[in-house]
């Protein structure tokens, strides 16, 4: 039918006339209600959107010395764990310097440590490698893990939430019973001072 006689019957029923196939020929239009058709075009796009956040692991490096103290280790350790829980592959690398080289052994004992902290959160897809002064590994995240962990995180974040949520409710009730009691002893305060008022005021007469 023609636009005009399409417009018309729309009205009609309570619709609107909307271009859905601009580039064909002839365009293409359909009667329909056009706000439920953007609200399901949204959902199309976000649902898109959404897929494409599985997206192919990046190679993340993590870097330490074979001297690295525990501190700094365990400072390493948990951008490891962050890279991990998204998703990517995490490249561990033991730099050597100088007389070092020799005691390669240290670097794999670090390796080794970095296994055993981050437990069943990873699995090893390289094993160790020397490439000149570098030794290095490459982890990936065992889903069923890295999933029981989000889990946990977020439910930890809850309860975060729910206990400061409970401490900001409990504030005002505190701060009344703050100001009930400065108020009582403000009382005792002025009571015993008319006391001594009353009595300078005998001991003069």
């Amino acid at each position: 039918m023609t636009p005009e006689d399409a417009r018309v019957r729309a009205e009609e029923e309570g619709f609107d006339l909307v271009e859905v196939a601009p580039n064909s020929r002839p365009p293409v239009c359909r009667i329909m209600d056009y706000g439920k058709y953007k609200y399901e075009q949204k959902k199309k796009a976000q649902a898109g959107k959404s897929k494409g956040k599985g997206r192919a692991a990046t190679l993340k490096e993590v870097k330490m010395r074979p001297s690295t103290d525990e501190h700094d280790l365990a400072f390493k350790l948990k951008n490891a764990r962050r890279f991990l829980l998204e998703g990517d592959k995490v490249k561990v690398t033991v730099m050597f310097r100088g007389r070092e080289m020799a005691h390669r052994r240290n670097g794999y004992a670090k390796l080794d440590q970095v296994k055993e902290m981050l437990g069943e959160l990873v699995t090893v897809e390289n094993p160790a490698q020397m490439s000149g002064r570098f030794l290095s590994m490459i982890l990936v995240p065992n889903r069923e893990a890295v999933e029981a962990a989000r889990r946990l995180e977020e439910a930890g974040a809850k309860r975060l939430e729910q206990t400061q949520g409970l401490e900001v409710a409990e504030g005002p009730e505190e701060t009344e019973g703050l100001e009930e009691a400065a108020g009582l002893e403000n009382t005792e305060v002025s009571e015993e001072a008319a006391e001594a008022e009353s009595a300078a005021g005998d001991s003069n007469a």
